[in-house]
């Protein structure tokens, strides 16, 4: 049986020897992991002790990453009166967001090809009249 653990609980394990977050209501101790993850120990003490999934997310880890993850899970998260609302729905609009972003990537890109071609006929069509 795995053990539960309240935000409070996960929130005392916040330093570089004691390193506990919480990824989609599972507790994990990541304190072995610290030193070896390949974005620094810096992003993992940003989130130390507290909800760690948006952050998690956000980044879009590897399989293999999901794999680590597993072998450091040491329990659930008893949710209680009071505490944060889960970050999944935040990241499900973060989600959002990235689509936002991509569709004003591509408008921009529109307003680039629009532009240059208005340019690019502004320009003959002035050649055109000091020719004339």
């Amino acid at each position: 049986m795995s053990q539960e653990y309240t935000y409070q609980d996960v929130a005392e394990h916040n330093t570089k020897k004691d390193v506990f977050m919480v990824i989609h209501d599972k507790v994990y101790d990541a304190t072995k992991f610290i030193d070896e993850h390949p974005g620094g120990e810096e992003v993992m003490l940003d989130v130390a002790g507290q909800d760690a999934t948006e952050a998690f997310e956000d980044v879009g880890h590897s399989d293999e990453a999901r794999e680590t993850l597993d072998q450091l899970l040491v329990g659930t998260l008893k949710r209680q009166p009071g505490d944060p609302k889960p970050s999944t729905p935040a990241a499900s609009t973060s989600t959002g967001n990235k689509v936002d972003q991509t569709g004003g990537g591509l408008g921009l890109y529109a307003v680039i090809i629009i532009g240059g071609a208005l340019a690019y006929f502004s320009y003959n069509y002035l050649q055109n009249q000091q020719a004339q």
